[in-house]
């Protein structure tokens, strides 16, 4: 058995806050990528998701092929940087990445196929988008119903700088994402939590039940103790307003 990873206090680390410490210490390169480079494969696509854990809304992949004439510093683990880098990180990316593609898959799918096939599909809808497309892919940990070559990479979104990227422009995604539906449902403190398990937002899932944007398969959420409420923004609207606004929102999140 190994021994238990313990704090400058000598007191034992949970698990995430141990994970986070391993984290920090792997180095992110394009070692990975030279390798690729060196065997002719030119277009080498980074492939992450974000969102996995979450109880809200929907996860989000993205695909991305770095120039390998122009070095983007400080790419990193997308949960080892405060937002305000992500968000300059990502404009970036964007601005100088050969190809990136960004894909969402919904909180309704996800009930319907399991979170673990639902980031799957994500990623390869991700790589998919690409263009030009890659011709080999780097994978955060799993391996995907793709021809295509590729290597998964256990804790890759910290090893490998295309994989960095992509967890980077998927995690601004899918935060901006869960941001704008804030106001819409206040009860539950999306803005600082994301959709993530935080005592707040169990405590709202108790006392008011789940959104219809909610992961209903999720323990959290179906195990909460009241049905869906009509929401305070529902009594200001007609039902047929409400049912508009929903599936506006819908649109557009699958459109990303």
């Amino acid at each position: 058995m190994l021994p238990k990873v313990k704090s400058a206090s000598n007191k034992p680390l949970s698990a995430a806050a141990a994970k986070l410490r391993l984290l920090k210490k792997l180095r992110c390169t394009l070692s990975f990528e030279k390798k690729v480079w060196q065997q002719g494969g030119r277009l080498v696509a980074g492939v992450d998701e974000v969102g996995r854990g979450s109880l809200f809304g929907p996860v989000v992949a993205a695909a991305v092929i770095l120039n390998p004439a122009y070095r983007i510093r400080g790419l990193r683990d997308s949960k080892l940087l405060p937002p305000e880098r992500r968000a300059i990180l990502a404009e970036r990316i964007r601005e100088h990445a050969i190809a990136w593609a960004i894909s969402a898959i919904d909180a309704a799918r996800i009930d319907q196929i399991n979170i673990y096939q639902a980031s799957r599909l994500a990623m390869c809808e991700a790589v998919s988008h690409l263009d030009p497309g890659p011709d080999h892919l780097l994978i955060d940990a799993l391996r995907l119903d793709s021809e295509l070559p590729q290597q998964a990479i256990i804790h890759g979104d910290a090893r490998s700088a295309s994989i960095a990227a992509a967890s980077i422009l998927a995690k601004v995604e899918r935060d901006s994402m869960i941001v704008e539906w804030d106001p819409i449902f206040p009860v539950y403190g999306l803005a600082a939590n994301k959709g993530y398990s935080t005592p707040r937002h169990l405590a709202a899932l108790r006392d008011h039940g789940p959104s219809p944007l909610h992961r209903q398969s999720f323990a959290p959420v179906w195990n909460a103790p009241v049905p869906q409420e009509v929401l305070a923004f529902m009594l200001h609207e007609s039902a047929d307003e409400v049912i508009e606004t929903l599936e506006e929102s819908a649109v557009e999140e699958q459109a990303v």
